[in-house]
């Protein structure tokens, strides 16, 4: 049986005690959202948050600490050409920013995790990132991630998440080089969707193959992602248009 589409689906969850990782396991009569064109996208809105943030994370550490410290900003491309004569990030990316960018989804993921602490389906869509719904105790007990408690726990899952969001935009980065879209200083070009498409494909790509058996992983999810992706655009816009009227960007996009 389709445990997505049934009515009464079994919750799986571990949550970390003193003596180890324990199974709750529940009966629930609530239909899954992974279905829903509205509770879906939102779903993988809330367990993504920490990579779909990460952007922001990476401009406190790549701009905004560094220009109240004074400490110096490293680009990632060390300011080298390729044969094209274009920069192969560019300015716009550096080891400041991705570092932060990283350590700054695993703090974001702390925080949802603290928020959401043990809540299941019923609550979608805001669910526990460390709830897991199609493995046993051990499995999630022994994954790589899942050592020194929740909180280092989901510290290490948004850190998965935001590097895959840096990596990803990186790459968007390098291909708006190669199509001669320039990034000198303050000065950023306007490609939407290589600004938010490679990210979010990244962080998702990241997620499903680094974090199983966690919910982040869950194939479930992939109905709600592909629905976020096509509104992803809409809301990197919304939230850059929010920054730059606050100050907080240089450009509107």
């Amino acid at each position: 049986m389709n445990q997505s589409k049934s009515a009464f689906s079994m919750v799986f969850c571990v949550r970390k005690f003193n003596d180890g990782p324990h199974l709750l396991w529940s009966m629930t009569s609530v239909e899954p959202p992974w279905d829903d064109p509205i509770l879906a996208p939102l779903v993988v809105l809330w367990l993504y948050l920490p990579g779909y943030l990460s952007n922001t994370a990476a401009m406190l550490g790549g701009k905004w600490i560094p220009e109240l410290t004074g400490i110096s900003v490293y680009p990632i491309d060390a300011g080298r050409r390729l044969s094209d004569g274009n920069r192969i990030l560019g300015d716009g990316k550096t080891w400041n920013g991705f570092i932060g960018g990283t350590i700054g989804g695993g703090v974001l993921c702390i925080i949802t995790h603290l928020v959401s602490k043990g809540n299941e389906i019923s609550s979608a869509p805001f669910i526990d990132p460390l709830g897991n719904y199609n493995s046993s105790a051990s499995e999630i007990g022994d994954a790589w991630f899942y050592f020194g408690g929740d909180v280092l726990a989901s510290f290490l899952i948004g850190c998965v998440l935001g590097f895959g969001c840096m990596f990803g935009d990186s790459i968007g980065s390098f291909v708006k080089r190669r199509l001669g879209h320039k990034r000198e200083g303050e000065l950023s070009s306007k490609a939407p969707i290589l600004d938010t498409i490679p990210f979010a494909v990244s962080t998702f790509l990241f997620g499903y193959i680094f974090l199983s058996p966690a919910v982040v992983s869950s194939s479930d999810l992939f109905f709600g992602m592909g629905i976020l992706l096509l509104v992803t655009p809409l809301i990197h816009r919304s939230f850059n248009l929010l920054g730059f009227h606050l100050g907080l960007k240089s450009v509107p996009y």
